[in-house]
């Protein structure tokens, strides 16, 4: 039945996380080993590959994965990935360990040995060159670009076992998913055309607009927000898991939505990151991913719709998953209801421009949006919470 979904990136699942005896018996070896400490962003990529999320990667990138993903990306072998996956360390660590030698990895804010890796490769590699190809900025301001400076000097190259999902089953219990967990309900569903709204803040009306768009031509939607770290500021994700349970139980029909979340640490990296985007909602089991204005955008650092464009100038067959492109949506009183700038032929002056950035604004004044720009249960949980802070 999971044959008629499509195929995940590089053609095969490659969940990374041990089980049973096999995951007693590394954890014991790895006791042994010397440790490297995983930053959050660090540790949310192993997990990402533990649960096959980041199929086909085997582990954090060797040099010539990480120079033809930089630059090209591509990896060695010449699969599609935009983003580099890699794993840094201090020089005078580097220095102490050999190529060949194991390390435990172990993650640095909650101290739990999340995995173990075999070192492949040690090499040097230039930040400012990957910020501008990467992030198409060197701004230290832009928050990846930021992370990737503080990383340390040496990355590390090599095939990764991991032990552990970190505190995500827990925390969300059901919501939590792994790639064949979305594709064995879809199966079960018998859906085809699967389209995924990636997001990190509350739904809006601009946001339900587009999901709905998209439920008219697929057969149903995957709601997918991230719950790694986020950027100071931005809303935590228990609240707005309330955010999206209140809105799915109101106003989305209930067989054609399955809400599940999943572990990565957002980069901010717009036009690759959306692509990313893409590559993980393939292993998910999706044919398409929405793509509305500014896609995993921060500031002014990207156009409105560089991360639409960017889909046209990789090479066809590169990617199975498709983007469904999406003007910028918003409500307009002289229309009377929700509209794009594809469908409604009047001026600013009767839009009600929408965007999460403006609607965090309006909360942390203590004003109440207006409903044309958030329902009203949606907008109740977001007062309480700014209002606790």
């Amino acid at each position: 039945m999971t044959m008629k979904l499509v195929p995940p990136h590089g053609g095969v699942l490659k969940p990374l996380l041990l089980q049973g005896e096999a995951l007693n018996e590394a954890i014991e070896k790895a006791k042994g080993l010397p440790v490297v400490r995983l930053t959050s962003r660090e540790t949310s990529d192993l997990i990402m590959m533990a649960i096959g999320a980041f199929s086909p990667l085997e582990g954090f990138m060797k040099r010539e994965d990480y120079i033809g993903v930089v630059d090209n990306m591509h990896t060695a072998d010449g699969t599609m990935w935009p983003i580099p996956i890699t794993l840094s360390i201090p020089k005078d660590q580097a220095d102490s360990l050999s190529v060949g030698d194991e390390v435990a990895l172990v993650d640095d804010e909650s101290d739990e040995m999340m995995g173990s890796m075999k070192i492949e490769e040690k090499y040097t590699y230039d930040k400012q060159h990957e910020a501008e190809k990467v992030f198409l900025t060197k701004d230290e301001a832009h928050p990846g670009v930021e992370k990737v400076y503080a990383q340390h000097d040496i990355l590390l190259g090599g095939p990764v076992k991991a032990f552990s999902e970190g505190p995500y089953p827990e925390l969300y219990g059901d919501y939590y998913a792994r790639p064949a967990e979305t594709r064995a309900i879809f199966a079960e569903k018998g859906w085809k055309r699967i389209a995924a709204f990636q997001t990190r803040n509350p739904i809006h009306r601009s946001h339900e607009y587009v999901t709905k768009i998209a439920l008219e031509v697929s057969d149903g939607i995957l709601i997918h927000p991230l719950v790694g770290k986020l950027k100071p500021g931005d809303i935590p994700a228990d609240v707005r898991m309330k955010c999206y349970e209140v809105l799915l139980e109101n106003y989305y029909p209930k067989n054609n939505v399955v809400l599940k979340v999943y572990p990565m640490e957002m980069r901010y990296g717009g036009p690759r990151e959306a692509l990313l985007h893409a590559v993980f909602r393939q292993n998910y089991g999706c044919t398409h991913l929405i793509i509305g204005r500014d896609h995993a955008g921060v500031g002014s650092y990207y156009g409105p719709f560089d991360a639409q464009k960017i889909f046209d100038e990789i090479p066809s067959g590169q990617l199975h998953i498709q983007p469904l492109n999406i003007d910028w949506t918003f409500w307009c009183h002289k229309c009377g209801e929700m509209a794009s700038m594809k469908t409604c032929p009047h001026g600013k002056e009767d839009r009600v421009l929408i965007s999460g950035t403006k609607l965090r604004d309006m909360l942390s004044k203590g004003e109440m949006p207006p409903k044309e720009f958030s329902r009203p249960e949606v907008v109740k949980i977001l007062m309480d919470y700014y209002q606790s802070l």
